[in-house]
């Protein structure tokens, strides 16, 4: 899957640029990602709940709300009660991820937990098995445009083990630097979703560079499946 990040879109059109990643049944994007900063968790601020739910209201694409905020668990619920698809907390700032996973799945929303580039795995194996997404940084959370950091990928490496031997059973995605040149070594790494900013609104045919990355992605992991 892709999903295209509205960070690198422009803001003062994001209807039409979340048009421009639609394209026809089919093509296009899978998730569009919208990153939520507070200006406390992360050093830069976005956009948040009234935002997100304009956004709603204006594509048939379903959202996946990265929460780069503190507090998660008292904001989260919010996201998935507006609407949207998947909603994903940080583990760094979550003082009872369990009990936001429930409460986002209740709502109605996929429960998604992510974890920065230094933040290792291993002390969330067990609170992933309440969760439908996994999401790995491979860049500093904050801004976008960041260099790829590919030693992640060892732990994407690792979450793939665990759902492809059923101890988890999750999405495995990425967020940070992923353009053409990073996407095939992620997806040998076993990433599902691929988040890519400016790879697709830098584009000229934002549409063509989503396939052009899922054509990429599904060739790689196709050949590490052989």
């Amino acid at each position: 899957m892709i999903a295209p990040s509205l960070l690198s879109a422009d803001f003062a059109r994001l209807a039409d640029e979340m048009a421009a990643v639609s394209g026809q049944p089919g093509q296009g994007a899978d998730w569009l990602h919208v990153d939520v900063m507070d200006a406390h968790f992360v050093p830069n601020l976005t956009l948040g709940l009234p935002v997100v739910q304009s956004l709603l209201n204006s594509t048939d694409v379903p959202l996946d709300c990265h929460l780069m905020i503190e507090n998660p668990d008292r904001w989260a619920i919010g996201y998935a009660e507006a609407g949207a698809h998947n909603v994903t907390v940080h583990a760094e700032a979550a003082d009872d991820p369990v009990a936001i996973a429930r409460d986002l799945r209740a709502a109605g929303a996929k429960a998604g937990l992510s974890i920065k580039p230094d933040t290792p795995l291993e002390p969330y194996t067990d609170i992933l098995k309440h969760y439908d997404t996994l999401l790995v940084m491979s860049v500093e959370p904050g801004f976008g445009g960041q260099k790829f950091i590919a030693e992640v990928l060892d732990k994407t490496r690792r979450a793939r083990r665990m759902v492809d031997t059923g101890h988890l059973n999750l999405v495995v995605e990425i967020d940070g630097g992923i353009n053409t040149d990073t996407i095939e070594q992620a997806a040998e790494a076993g990433v599902d979703c691929f988040v890519a900013g400016s790879a697709v609104y830098g584009a000229d045919d934002p549409v063509r560079a989503v396939e052009g990355l899922r054509g990429q992605a599904a060739g790689a992991y196709a050949h590490v499946r052989q």
